[in-house]
């Protein structure tokens, strides 16, 4: 077994807010998000607290004989318990994250994603398996040419984030790791083979854009990426993509088992 990773924060002078981890029966990504003008205030801890926080919950119990649910839902309600008395976790902008996990055990490799994250897992005996929750990017879009011509920080540009923000963990809406552990009944799940296994891989959205944004390759080719250059050469070719295109940048993080 051999694990690899690159991350890159995509705002210069600004924490790095994706985490990820492996242990020897898996690996873990947790791509963090919430903060907007006032979180401060909402949570002092911050986006990356959180994200470090539940992916190492996370990965502390990923060996148990639990299901991947179930081992999500545990990690949620144990950091929103650190910091239930202090901060107010369920205000729409305090801190949430994407979750992806890969876990390899009992002759099967099983996937778990919540959020915009991705797990790729490349069999020997066809195209790879693709996981990936699209809700919250095609209601995120919807918002994008209401926000466009908005000035950053305003009282308008903060209605609709709000009001974004409000589709989030609602019918309806999309799914995230925040406060409430009942999410996990959202994800996307599944399972095949380990002896079909020849590549397994987590990624946040900034990472996976080099195949859903840029369209610079597919699943099957991003996979090959990381078997031959690995990780990095990811996160490279898609900082390359944002600048060619003037796409901002956005916290990027891949991490692959071979």
């Amino acid at each position: 077994m051999r694990v690899t990773m690159a991350t890159d924060a995509g705002h210069p002078g600004r924490t790095n807010e994706d985490f990820a981890g492996a242990v020897p029966c898996g690996m873990v990504l947790v791509d963090g998000a919430g903060g907007i003008s006032g979180a401060g205030e909402v949570c002092h801890h911050g986006i990356a607290w959180y994200a470090t926080r539940l992916g190492g919950a996370l990965l502390g119990v990923l060996s148990e004989d639990r299901s991947l649910r179930d081992v999500l839902a545990e990690g949620i309600e144990r950091v929103t318990d650190q910091h239930r008395d202090t901060c107010d976790v369920t205000h729409p902008i305090s801190p949430f994250a994407a979750v992806a996990m890969l876990r390899f055990s009992g002759g099967t490799v099983e996937h778990l994603v919540l959020g915009d994250a991705v797990a790729l897992v490349g069999r020997a005996s066809g195209g790879p398996v693709v996981a990936h929750d699209p809700r919250e990017v095609v209601i995120a879009r919807s918002f994008e040419e209401r926000l466009k011509d908005v000035p950053e920080g305003g009282d308008e540009y903060r209605r609709l984030f709000m009001e974004l923000r409000a589709r989030r963990n609602s019918p309806g809406g999309f799914w995230v790791a925040k406060d409430d552990p009942r999410v996990v009944d959202e994800a996307v799940t599944g399972e095949c083979p380990a002896d079909d296994v020849r590549t397994a891989a987590l990624l946040s959205n900034g990472a996976s854009r080099l195949v859903d944004t840029f369209g610079l390759t597919d699943w099957p080719g991003l996979l090959r990426l990381l078997e031959t250059d690995g990780p990095a050469e990811v996160v490279r070719r898609v900082r390359e993509a944002e600048a060619r295109d003037g796409v901002a940048t956005d916290d990027a993080t891949a991490i692959c088992r071979t």
